[in-house]
């Protein structure tokens, strides 16, 4: 798991933003963003300093881009 500031995380996140390299975006029952990658790979993150709606906001940002958001 990585911990990060949302800064930081989007920083991280910027050159994926593509379903040509994430298939599913989700978050786990304590809060944590799972990404899930068309290669297989999977990541996890607990983003330190945001709030649960800008969590869903980034779902929702994701979903927008053709992302899969498992809800």
């Amino acid at each position: 798991m990585n911990t990060c500031s949302l800064s930081e995380f989007m920083q991280t996140l910027t050159p994926w933003l593509s379903s040509d390299y994430l298939k599913k975006a989700s978050l786990d029952d304590k809060g944590h963003l799972i990404l899930l990658f068309t290669d297989g790979i999977q990541n996890v993150y607990n983003i330190d300093d945001c709030t649960e709606t800008q969590l869903k906001e980034i779902l929702d940002n994701l979903k927008k881009k053709g992302i899969y958001v498992e809800e």
